[in-house]
């Protein structure tokens, strides 16, 4: 397909969204207009923007956010976000306070306050049984997050201040770039602890999710591990991470919607303590502008199908 002039573009940076009992915005979009690129990178996880209330409630502050947050994988997403062109959506508010990454039912009630919950609203969700849903409540090896229980009023506050507009966000994004290109492609970047050996192979530096094939089109996942295998980094399948409700929600490659996420073993990019960032950051800001390089071009070309079936058929 034609690729669109963009021979001049202004970097556009809006926020949106609010962060309960603070003055900051939930997120930042940064944005070309004209897009130079069919790609938007999504970082969900990674908010440090902390209230006082939220501290204070944390039975370890300083240990729950290395543990909840993917650590600076921000600042990797800025930087190949400026190498690029690719739009980059960013959370700031921490997943402490509200999941990005989960539906607004996938709560966990044991959490929220008795008295406080009103009738009908949100029913409990799968994701909340293990400790990680809407609001997390545990993590393994450490146990209970907080010292006290929620209320219903700050859930919906999270939900109506930070959540809701962030989707919305992301979504009219992602068709503003459809629109512009034909299709557009979504980087859900995480990053994960490290992985382990397994069976004596060792450990996938990288995990590409597409909802086992539901949430992008063959070509650009093949393209993706085409492209680490040439620079000699091992990366996994949907294995242990397939992508979550961010994928689930925005991911429609029969409209030309095609999502992809993309976890990254920190150790790759921070320090021993996986705590700041180390030695092999400016590395892994180098791989992943080359694939997202890679991705751009590809994605373009794919262009919009104009139905499931001519999008099969190109698959195939």
């Amino acid at each position: 397909m034609a690729v669109p002039d963009c021979d001049t573009s202004e970097t556009l940076i809006r926020t949106g969204g609010k962060i309960p009992d603070t003055a900051g915005a939930a997120f930042t979009l940064y944005i070309s207009d004209p897009s130079p690129v069919p790609v938007l990178i999504a970082v969900p996880h990674a908010g440090r923007a902390y209230s006082r209330p939220v501290l204070d409630r944390l039975r370890n502050p300083a240990f729950a956010a290395l543990k909840l947050e993917d650590r600076y994988v921000d600042l990797i997403g800025r930087e190949v976000a400026k190498a690029t062109g690719a739009a980059l959506l960013i959370a700031d508010a921490p997943r402490a306070m509200i999941d990005l990454n989960r539906a607004t039912d996938d709560v966990d009630w044991d959490m929220i306050q008795p008295g406080t919950r009103q009738a009908g609203g949100y029913a409990p969700g799968k994701r909340a049984r293990s400790g990680l849903g809407l609001i997390p409540r545990r993590i393994p090896g450490f146990g209970e997050l907080w010292k006290q229980h929620h209320n219903e009023g700050e859930l919906a506050s999270r939900i109506g201040g930070i959540h809701a507009p962030y989707h919305a966000t992301l979504a009219d994004t992602l068709t503003r770039l459809r629109d512009r290109w034909g299709t557009a492609l979504l980087i859900d970047l995480h990053s994960m602890p490290p992985l382990g050996q397994r069976d004596g192979w060792p450990a996938a530096e990288f995990v590409l999710g597409d909802r086992f094939g539901a949430s992008c089109h063959g070509q650009l996942v093949a393209s993706a591990f085409s492209y680490f295998g040439a620079e000699r980094r091992l990366a996994a399948h949907n294995r242990p991470y397939s992508g979550g409700y961010v994928l689930e929600r925005h991911a429609a490659p029969e409209k030309g919607l095609h999502a992809i996420q993309l976890e990254i073993d920190r150790a790759s990019y921070l320090d021993s303590r996986l705590d700041k960032t180390g030695s092999g950051f400016a590395d892994m800001v180098h791989l992943l502008t080359g694939l997202v390089s890679k991705l751009a071009g590809e994605v373009a070309a794919l262009g919009a199908p104009e139905s499931p079936e001519s999008w099969a058929e190109a698959a195939e």
